[in-house]
Formats: structure tokens, C-alpha cells, sequence
């Protein structure tokens, strides 16, 4: 029995290096992204969460060495008192010695399975977040593009208008000079036809 809960306690502490690399990763990914972020708000945002995940990282790390720490020490006591308590109960001590055993190894391998479905847990948020970000780093450059499309189009209506202005004082240059044209001729007629001797 004791030798099924120590493959249960390795594999769980397997489970656990394993979410700590993924957990490590991700939050290397999110510092990335938030270099890659051209707001500064943004960028502000996406450290301090990921701060946030690293210090939750910590603390199970923490926990998961307390966790180790304590069964070490429980079973060198349990070790130590079976070498000082010799005698005609040994077979009464290594009876209760088993029973601790097993429950200390089953407190442990529940100690150690809360640890990893913490950090499960703390994966899959970290996830979530990159998941968020990558669909706010969308829609901001969504919106830059159609930014950059409007700013064309403005620019072009910017050329049309100061085309037209163009035009419109070149017709009025053009309206001005025909009818001064027009002015002179019919004062050169009037005066040939009023003055013919001028």
C-alpha cells in the first residue's frame, strides 16, 4: 500500500514540475507581449498581471516545498523512533509506524495534489489572460488600420478641396477678365459710335 502512494506522490510531484514550467512559460510570454504593446497603459497592465501570476507562482512553489519538507521531516521522526523504541513491541510499533506512515504519505499526496491543481488552476488563468490580450492586440491594430485607411481618405479630401479652391479662383480670374473684356468693348463701340471723330 505505502509503495502505490509513493508512485502516487512521485507522479504528483511530476504533475507539479510540469505545470511549473507551463505556468514559467506562459508568464514569459505575457513579458513579451507586454513589450511588443505600444501604449504604455497597456503595456502597465499586462506587467502587473503578470507580476501577479509570478507571485501566485511563488507562493505554490513555497507551498510545494513545505509540503516536501514536512513529509521528509515526519518520516526521519517516524525512522528515528523506530530505532530508539526497541524491544518486545516492536512488532506493535511497526503495526502503528505503518498505519502513520500510510497516513502521513495519504496527508502528503493530498497536500501535494492541492498544490497541483493550484497551479492548474494558475495555468489555465494565465492562459485565459494571454487569450484576452491577444484579442485586445487585435482589435488595436484593427483599429489602427482603419485609422491609417481614414487618414488616407482625409488626406486625398484635403488634396480634392484645395483642387477646387484652385479652380474656383481661376474661374473667377477668368469670370473678372471676360467681363472687363467685355466693359472695354463696349465702351470702344460707344465710343466709336457716340465719338467717331475721337
Amino acid at each position: 500500500m505505502a509503495s502505490s502512494q509513493d508512485v502516487h506522490v512521485r507522479i504528483c510531484g511530476q504533475e507539479i514540475i510540469k505545470y511549473d514550467l507551463e505556468i514559467k512559460a506562459l508568464i514569459q510570454n505575457m513579458e513579451q507581449m507586454a513589450k511588443e504593446q505600444d501604449r504604455e497603459t497597456d503595456k502597465q497592465a499586462i506587467l502587473s498581471e503578470t507580476e501577479s501570476h509570478r507571485r501566485q507562482n511563488l507562493s505554490n512553489q513555497t507551498a510545494w516545498r513545505k509540503a516536501n519538507l514536512a513529509c521528509k521531516l515526519s518520516i526521519d521522526n517516524l525512522e528515528k523512533d523506530q530505532l530508539l523504541n526497541g524491544g518486545d513491541s516492536t512488532v506493535r510499533q511497526r503495526k502503528a509506524t505503518k498505519e502513520s506512515l500510510v497516513q502521513t504519505s495519504g496527508d502528503i499526496t493530498e497536500s501535494l495534489m492541492s498544490i497541483s491543481r493550484m497551479m492548474a488552476q494558475s495555468v489555465s488563468q494565465i492562459e485565459e489572460t494571454i487569450g484576452t490580450l491577444a484579442t485586445s492586440s487585435r482589435t488595436v491594430l484593427e483599429t489602427d488600420e482603419e485609422f491609417k485607411s481614414m487618414t488616407g481618405t482625409i488626406h486625398l479630401g484635403r488634396k480634392l478641396i484645395s483642387k477646387y479652391n484652385r479652380r474656383e479662383l481661376t474661374d473667377k480670374l477668368l469670370i473678372f477678365l471676360a467681363v472687363a473684356l467685355f466693359l472695354a468693348t463696349v465702351l470702344y463701340i460707344l465710343k466709336k459710335r457716340l465719338f467717331p471723330f475721337i
